[in-house]
């Protein structure tokens, strides 16, 4: 296992240059040695992943998790561990079976997935694969009467061949990339604050008449009683996206049972079909829905502060918790859970007194609009519809965040906080030989700390190492324990730990933007 070490003296010419904003060297010595050399990443990974497994909003496999969160802390010594609801989420599912295979015009096992939270079959079915082409719904009236219990594929123009890409499917940032993340323009006010923004507006009416006739047929589908529908899955390599196909909210209408095929198994039936050969496939889904308690939770713990004056002051880390189902959400997000889990374990082992509160939080239903950090934070802090502070948003110095992969730390992205930019390259120097050494003004978005930083409060998410998150495992079935990369869990890990340290012992509160309007209600 390689070790990594940095000298004191090192340390030393490190730090000269940033003598404004001091930093603990004894302090990051104890936090590296404990972090890089005495790990329990991986222990906590595998928990996370290969024994909870997928950790759907409201599932089983989430309730595990959450469980075993607290056992740990409580182990770990935190304090005031315990489950917090953030509001109504809706039913848990699951996949109890799932198998698919074409029986002809040959024997075929098919790469595919359940969508969450729709249905399973009516026990084990068979039957030819049915291809429906219908532009409007005028033109399903020739089907009429002759799909129950099929297996049905609907033609689409948006399914086409596959192309080979020529690019590496991981990558890590290079100095050039992290230059001109450094370099970048402040962001406009009240600008996206995911870089690119979103399709145009001609696509995006596009997008909203394809889903309005998409739903429109399986309504029909619906009435029809068809036996299970076979919808085609984003990727290729026997890697798919997956997504959910039906509403989880406790009223939500009945849907057909759907499985998320991969591009290879998908695109071999359709050219079959197309041909006009004869497909027959056999299959079996059973999945199961939770009901009995819709709400939804975080997992809350702390390292309670010790300065008389300081310690009702709170510093925040977390990750969100809950994934998709194809896999086992490793690199979204038990990396992320994992590395705050780990900080949190490392600052307990060197056996660290705050001076304010350390509150880490495990988020739930990130995956459909950070639920679990936005039902917390309206609780805590402020809520978004009238930005009126409550008593702990004074008391809050900053909340970090980790939801990007696998990928080491690389730096920081400062939500627009000019402030806090030399505090951050301060804190940040003593890590330069692992590789974290970027500031960054640039907003990013679609993770946790968003709901902070919306209600003016200090929020970061942390510059990572895109490995092959976008391209392999984000919402995928290969988002699994072997696509976490160790080594980075650990950096990263120390890293984090060293942040939550200094914002702890600093004698002020991390600056902050101004609060935010109110949102304007919606038309």
């Amino acid at each position: 296992m390689k070790k990594f070490t940095f000298s004191a003296f090192a340390l030393g010419l490190c730090l000269s240059g940033f003598a404004q904003e001091p930093v603990n060297s004894a302090a990051v010595a104890k936090i590296r040695a404990e972090g890089l050399d005495k790990s329990k990443a991986y222990d906590i990974a595998y928990q996370i992943t290969d024994v909870a497994g997928p950790r759907l909003s409201n599932s089983p496999g989430l309730k595990k998790a959450q469980d075993w969160a607290v056992k740990y802390f409580n182990e770990m010594g935190l304090k005031n561990v315990h489950l917090e609801a953030w509001g109504e989420f809706g039913k848990g599912w699951q996949v109890d079976k799932y198998y698919a295979a074409t029986t002809a015009p040959f024997y075929r096992p098919i790469i595919a997935s359940p969508k969450a939270w729709t249905p399973g079959t009516k026990g084990a079915i068979k039957s030819d694969v049915i291809l429906i082409v219908a532009d409007t719904i005028t033109d399903l009236a020739k089907y009429k009467g002759k799909l129950k219990g099929k297996i049905v594929m609907i033609e689409s123009p948006l399914v086409q061949p596959l192309k080979n890409s020529y690019k590496a499917d991981a990558v890590r940032y290079t100095d050039e990339d992290l230059a001109k993340m450094a370099a970048a323009a402040p962001p406009a006010a009240g600008g996206q604050n995911r870089q690119g923004g979103g399709p145009a507006n001609n696509q995006r009416a596009m997008m909203m008449r394809m889903m309005g006739m998409r739903a429109a047929i399986d309504s029909v589908l619906m009435a029809e009683g068809i036996g299970l529908k076979l919808t085609y899955a984003r990727g290729n390599h026997g890697t798919f996206f997956t997504s959910n196909g039906a509403s989880y909210k406790l009223d939500a209408k009945p849907v057909n049972p759907e499985l998320e095929v991969s591009s290879e198994d998908y695109l071999h039936i359709l050219r079959l079909l197309r041909g006009g050969e004869k497909v027959e496939l056999e299959a079996e889904v059973k999945t199961s829905f939770y009901d009995k308690d819709p709400k939804g939770y975080n997992v809350i713990a702390e390292i309670p502060g010790t300065d008389p004056k300081l310690k009702d002051e709170i510093v925040m880390l977390g990750g969100h918790y809950d994934s998709w189902h194809a896999g086992t959400g490793a690199t979204d997000n038990a990396a992320g859970s994992a590395v705050m889990i780990e900080a949190m374990r490392i600052l307990k082992a060197i056996d660290f007194k705050p001076k304010r509160t350390i509150r880490i939080a495990l988020w739930s239903s990130e995956e459909q609009g950070l639920f679990g950090s936005r039902g917390y934070v309206k609780e805590h802090f402020a809520d978004p519809a009238d930005m009126k502070p409550k008593a702990e948003h004074e008391k809050l110095s900053a909340y970090y965040n980790l939801d990007n992969g696998t990928g080491t730390i690389r730096g920081v992205y400062l939500q627009g906080n000019a402030a806090v930019k030399d505090i951050f390259q301060s804190w940040l120097t003593p890590f330069e030989d692992l590789g974290a050494k970027t500031i960054t003004i640039s907003n990013t978005g679609g993770t946790d700390h968003q709901a902070y930083d919306g209600v003016g409060l200090p929020g970061f998410q942390f510059i990572q190492d895109p490995m092959d998150y976008n391209t392999r495992t984000h919402h995928s079935n290969q988002d699994t324990f072997d696509r976490l990369d160790m080594d980075d869990l650990k950096k990263s890990a120390t890293i984090v730990a060293s942040f939550v340290y200094h914002t702890s012992e600093r004698a002020d509160k991390l600056p902050r933007k101004e609060m935010p309007k109110p949102a304007a209600p919606r038309q």
